[in-house]
């Protein structure tokens, strides 16, 4: 197993929901809404990017690159999605600064799910860095332990969850290199769905070629982001 980039000392948070987030102190911010960390998952990047792709495009397929696998919570979530929905998802993500397994194996997202839900998202952090690992007959899984800027792929994607910690706590991955990268990460009619609304993203985006749809946010937040390719 590759080692981290680097240390990123983190400390536990009960949301409004009842589920985990986690603090970052090197990032000094959450991972997740404090109002909700499953519900703000389930709203960005389910029901406004997977449900809406499957939906749009009756896809039986779909290709995922996840920007920012922290804690898993959207990777289980789509595994979750996936099953429910007969759909075969084939998952990608890339991290830079991994949550350590000691701190995973303590989140408190498979609470209400039977045994089999808690062997899959601790399989999904045990997953070996950069080896592809089929999770069930319908969910693959390949975590890239790297930065965002280092990755690369032949493979183009169907839907990006753009996660990163916000525009004040990492700058370098809010950039026009950044979402022309993604741009061209995406397949013809691919989708990028991020919690962000700022203004200055937006229009980095529309500058990169995406056409942007402004929705309600999750728990309360105005506004997030779907970018159309």
């Amino acid at each position: 197993m590759m080692e981290e980039k680097d240390s990123n000392p983190i400390s536990f948070l009960v949301t409004d929901d009842n589920s985990h987030t986690l603090f970052s102190e090197r990032f000094k911010t959450t991972y997740h809404s404090t109002r909700g960390a499953m519900s703000e998952s389930k709203h960005v990047f389910i029901q406004n990017g997977l449900q809406y792709v499957h939906e749009q495009f009756q896809a039986k397929e779909i290709s995922i690159l996840e920007i920012g696998f922290g804690t898993g919570l959207n990777a289980f979530m789509t595994y979750l999605f996936a099953e429910e929905h007969a759909l075969k998802i084939n998952y990608q993500s890339v991290e830079a600064y991994p949550v350590p397994l000691a701190e995973a194996s303590q989140l408190n997202y498979t609470n209400d799910f039977s045994g089999q839900e808690k062997v899959v998202f601790s399989q999904l952090h045990l997953q070996e860095w950069n080896r592809e690992m089929q999770v069930s007959n319908l969910f693959t899984l390949k975590k890239h332990l790297c930065l965002l800027e280092e990755f690369s792929s032949q493979k183009q994607f169907d839907l990006i969850y753009f996660d990163a910690f916000s525009p004040s706590e990492q700058p370098e991955l809010w950039t026009e290199f950044v979402f022309k990268k993604m741009y061209d990460l995406l397949a013809k009619y691919g989708v990028l769905v991020t919690y962000c609304a700022q203004g200055q993203m937006k229009r980095t985006m529309k500058k990169v070629g995406f056409d942007l749809q402004t929705l309600p946010g999750a728990l309360g937040k105005r506004e997030m982001t779907r970018g159309l390719k």
